[in-house]
């Protein structure tokens, strides 16, 4: 262990110090140390020992072990030393095995994967995400964007200008949320939209706020997995939705994508992606995204022109993201007390940890230079587009 740490010192610029269970400890990096990383119990050594890194933020989660300083500089340590699966494998097989427990290959353990982490609460997301939209992906932080709201709004009409959303065309939003973008397109944009969420609590939500805002003759929301998607629209937008496709199921969810679009149609595929094929980060597959699954760019670029679908454009948001995270974990540090009132037994100190480590360490990860993971932005066609029904150039995003 203290070779494998003095190694990932020599990696990073980030000088931090190491105690372990046994008293004994080791400082890394000159300078004062950003955190300290404290090992209270032996079976957490024995932990990082089999399984790495995971076994490490598990010893975390149940305070077997501690960070006390900048939860963030330790993540970025992480990044920089290239956080791998141990040459044992146990990783793998714990991976396969939950994979076997809970992949997304039947719709009603789809359903209960989405529940785990989407059926917290509209109070619990109110208390961090944006307001009052709540979008929960990636915003688009332009030059001179100031704040999380306003990233949030520039994604929503980012895409919308994408796919050219026009007045009286309709359009179906994949995993709709909190209807963000179905309220923001009517608004701004004239567009008639139909949401499909597979999460019950988000459902009957968005269906109370659509009929009090009495627009229930221009949006609709539908209790519906990817695979489900009813009827053919003139735009199709998934925004953040592909990850939770499941390992063995990105081309049918695909396909879900062009059957609901009609001939010439125009749609955006917002998504988490690999660069290169790799398996899905173990503890966020086991702790926070049951189920979900990153694919790589080219796996997904694969299965739309196996489904006739026309790649447009295609766009890297991943240093958008690390931006947006930043924001997301500060205001759930922020508001912590507000959460855990909440509920106290579901949001106790456990989910805390795991949340932060979710938050902080994804924002440190698409922040990394050395991550394999970014945030796709494809424009697709259901059929080759025109000069006619497609601009030539870039330029009509920005006037």
């Amino acid at each position: 262990m203290q070779r494998f740490l003095s190694q990932a010192a020599r990696k990073t610029k980030v000088a931090f110090r190491v105690v372990f269970a046994d008293g004994a400890a080791i400082r890394a990096g000159e300078g004062e140390p950003a955190f300290t990383l404290i090992i209270r119990k032996r079976r957490a050594e024995w932990r990082m020992l089999l399984f790495g890194h995971v076994g490490l933020l598990e010893s975390y989660f149940v305070d077997d072990a501690d960070i006390e300083g900048d939860l963030a500089a330790a993540f970025r340590v992480g990044m920089d030393a290239g956080m791998a699966p141990p040459p044992s494998g146990l990783l793998r097989l714990r991976n396969a095995w939950h994979e076997f427990r809970f992949g997304n290959a039947s719709i009603a353990q789809a359903k209960a994967n989405a529940r785990f982490h989407y059926g917290l609460g509209t109070d619990f997301y109110r208390l961090w995400l944006d307001a009052p939209a709540m979008m929960y992906t990636c915003g688009y932080w332009k030059e001179g964007t100031q704040s999380v709201e306003e990233a949030q709004k520039n994604k929503m009409d980012h895409v919308a200008r994408k796919i050219r959303l026009s007045p009286g065309e309709t359009f179906v939003d994949i995993g709709c949320g909190f209807g963000g973008f179905m309220f923001h397109a009517l608004e701004h944009y004239g567009a008639l939209g139909t949401g499909i969420n597979i999460t019950t609590e988000q459902v009957e939500w968005l269906k109370g706020e659509i009929a009090s805002r009495g627009l229930s003759d221009k949006l609709d929301v539908i209790e519906a997995d990817f695979r489900e998607i009813p009827g053919r629209y003139d735009k199709v937008v998934s925004i953040g939705t592909l990850e939770h496709a499941g390992r063995d199921q990105l081309f049918d969810v695909v396909r879900a994508h062009a059957d609901a679009l009609k001939p010439g149609g125009l749609g955006m595929l917002h998504f988490i992606g690999h660069v290169g094929v790799f398996d899905t980060e173990f503890y966020i597959r086991r702790h926070i995204f049951p189920g979900g699954w990153i694919p790589s760019l080219a796996q997904t670029i694969q299965a739309m022109e196996a489904c006739g679908l026309e790649v447009v454009d295609i766009e890297n948001l991943r240093r958008h993201y690390a931006l947006t995270l930043d924001e997301w974990a500060i205001r759930f540090d922020a508001n912590w007390e507000r959460i855990h009132a909440l509920d106290p037994q579901k949001f106790d100190e456990a989910f805390r940890r795991k949340w932060r480590t979710y938050l902080w360490s994804c924002a440190e990860m698409f922040r990394s230079p050395n991550s394999r993971t970014h945030l796709f932005q494809i424009v697709f066609s259901k059929g080759n587009i025109s000069r006619d029904s497609y601009p030539m150039s870039r330029g009509f995003l920005y006037s």
